[in-house]
């Protein structure tokens, strides 16, 4: 994580699914403690209650997690809550409910999530143009085809493969930053 943030990383999520809690809680400290020393803002999947016990600087909620109003009342207003969202109607009830961004994804397939179902480029942009807060696209962006994004309007990628399966992660970060499509078209706000 450390060679990617040095990379140009502008966020870390944790997120796991096989660890019992207490590890869980051990392994977000240790995150939440080299994302701070370079200041960069650190998340929980999934785990509000995690996240509040490390001092993350949020969480995000996948559409099973929970509500934000019960994620902002226990970690505050100032803590940064993602939502999952596949389609505008979910993006637009996140951001009623005061989500500070939405997750969109699977945009390609993706090995980390088997079961995901993709989400097309065209409700990828009608997603971008329904909400006023970011937009993250996540699931299989790769160097070869991040490309594909550009004109989507997204604010920004999460990537896990294409970071941590490279010989060298700082540099796959470097070249990640170096490729991105971003830009919501004002016209479109």
């Amino acid at each position: 994580m450390e060679k990617a943030i040095r990379g140009g990383i502008t966020c870390v999520q944790m997120r796991e699914k096989e660890m019992d809690g207490a590890t869980w809680t051990k392994e977000a400290a240790a995150i939440q403690a080299v994302a701070g020393r370079y200041r960069i803002p650190f998340l929980v999947n999934d785990s509000v209650e995690v996240a509040a016990a490390v001092g993350a600087d949020g969480v995000h909620l996948g559409q099973s997690d929970g509500s934000v109003a019960a994620a902002r009342k226990m970690l505050g207003p100032e803590r940064i809550i993602g939502v999952s969202a596949h389609n505008v109607p979910l993006a637009l009830a996140a951001e009623k409910e005061g989500a500070d961004y939405i997750g969109v994804g699977a945009i390609f397939p993706t090995a980390t999530k088997g079961d995901a179902a993709t989400v097309s480029l065209p409700e990828l942009q009608e997603i971008c143009r329904a909400v006023k807060i970011p937009v993250v696209a996540i699931g299989g962006i790769r160097e070869d085809n991040l490309h594909r994004l550009a004109g989507s309007g997204i604010d920004g990628i999460a990537v896990v493969s294409a970071l941590f399966a490279a010989d060298d992660i700082e540099a796959a970060a470097r070249r990640l930053r170096r490729l991105l499509p971003f830009g919501k078209e004002e016209e479109n706000r």
